[in-house]
């Protein structure tokens, strides 16, 4: 134990709030995590996710903007079987060669047995592609793929996104320019993965055609990309996720209900438990929950609604399918907590997609309360990697940082799983009812 911490009462607690104090006065940037406990169920098949599986997701401001990856938190653990572990490791400003150097003391520490990137917005130099950073990015990738593929880790490697066709320095001619830059980053990223054996994330693909069809829609003013054209909102960051989640696989299948008319039976799939099906009238307790949106207004880019319209999230990894059989009406009228609409019976006898018609749904606030708990949890995972850990550096004397550390480390593990515990306990079952009622 330091000098600084000797005498005090509670000495862990004590020197965790000095040097969070001081790092957070400093605004100092990222390090490190330390070795975290976590659980996991069984996964799809179809997925490249294993059970016990740790996710470390890396990138630069747009990574700590917290929001993509969050809704694949979200995702991860709510809609799908597999309930993997996650932390974010977003430092604004970074480039792939300033997170390699320091990937094994910051990241590996860690553990992960996955990881996803997402570096190339700085890379790029935000203009011409100049020959000496494709060749340092080129290096310092590979560089980072063996790094993590020698440590055990599997690998995502996300290309860099997109910059907004409108809001880009209002010029649209650099935006066209600097977009160049990054698809030829993107174009390294995907031959890295396959000369290396790992996965690929398009998220420059995804990006730039949800931002094509969304402007073609909503006028050119529209931003996919943010209001500086470089840090979307919500709306890009949706598309961020989906082009994630797709590469790691996942099967997209939340679920399917089965209702019989004529006989009155209904039936359900994994994650759904049929509580009574009498007159049309379906009760349901579910622990899978769809993914749910929010943002009323579709043309706001803080409504990842809208941006459903432009990436095929519901259509892939969205499905809680209805369908309902044995009626004697050519159309049916479906309520689902507050929300009724008419379909017609061809196509319940086919299967709707509860999730993409009933965008407010019963799961709706549920969800939501898990989205608030793992932003919190990933806002206090970066206090720990550009806040916590660099802070203690300067206060503590080299002699005595290997301790301190530990110190602080065991600190930060302490508050981080009472985060994860406030995640874990704010997923609840959710009991809701459908409502089918044919149409004379």
């Amino acid at each position: 134990m330091s000098a600084n911490t000797q005498g005090c009462k509670h000495p862990v607690n004590s020197l965790f709030q000095k040097v969070l104090r001081r790092s957070m006065k400093q605004r100092l940037v990222p390090l490190f995590l330390g070795v975290l406990a976590f659980s996991v169920t069984s996964a799809p098949a179809e997925t490249i996710l294993k059970p016990e599986d740790r996710i470390a997701i890396c990138g630069d401001s747009i990574t700590e903007q917290k929001l993509y990856s969050a809704y694949i938190e979200d995702y991860l653990r709510v809609c799908q079987p597999a309930k993997v572990s996650t932390m974010q490791f977003g430092w604004g400003g970074e480039t792939s060669w300033g997170f390699e150097p320091r990937m094994a003391h910051d990241v590996l520490t860690f553990q992960p047995t996955l990881a996803t990137t997402c570096f190339g917005m700085n890379d790029g130099g935000y203009s011409q592609l100049r020959e000496e950073r494709e060749t340092k990015y080129r290096a310092a990738m590979a560089s980072i793929i063996k790094q993590f593929k020698d440590a055990g880790v599997r690998v995502v490697v996300g290309s860099p996104g997109v910059v907004d066709s409108f809001t880009y320095r209002k010029d649209p001619e650099q935006a066209i320019k600097y977009n160049q830059t990054l698809s030829q980053l993107r174009d390294i990223c995907k031959q890295l993965a396959q000369e290396n054996g790992v996965v690929f994330a398009d998220v420059f693909g995804a990006m730039n055609d949800a931002m094509t069809k969304a402007k073609e829609k909503y006028g050119k003013e529209y931003p996919l990309a943010g209001d500086d054209g470089v840090h979307p909102g919500p709306n890009g960051h949706l598309v961020m996720a989906y082009a994630f989640l797709k590469a790691m696989g996942v099967d997209g299948n939340i679920g399917e209900i089965k209702v019989d008319l004529s006989s009155g039976e209904a039936t359900a799939s994994d994650g759904h438990k049929v509580d009574s099906s009498q007159g049309g009238v379906v009760s349901i307790t579910s622990t899978r929950f769809p993914f749910c949106f929010y943002g009323d207004d579709l043309k706001d880019q803080s409504s990842t609604k809208g941006a459903t319209e432009f990436v095929p999230f519901n259509q892939d990894l969205n499905r809680l399918m209805l369908v309902v059989s044995g009626g004697n009406a050519d159309k049916v009228k479906v309520t689902w907590g507050k929300s009724s609409k008419e379909f017609a019976a061809t196509d319940l006898a086919k299967g709707i997609n509860l999730a993409a018609e009933f965008m407010n749904n019963p799961f709706s606030d549920a969800f939501a309360a898990v989205d608030v708990a793992v932003r919190a949890k990933q806002s206090f995972e970066t206090q720990v990697f550009k806040n916590l850990i660099p802070g203690m550096r300067t206060i503590i004397d080299e002699d005595s940082e290997r301790a301190g550390e530990k110190i602080v480390i065991q600190a930060a593990v302490q508050q981080w799983r009472v985060k994860d515990d406030a995640v874990n306990g704010a997923i609840k079952p959710v009991t809701h009812i459908i409502k089918i009622e044919e149409v004379k």
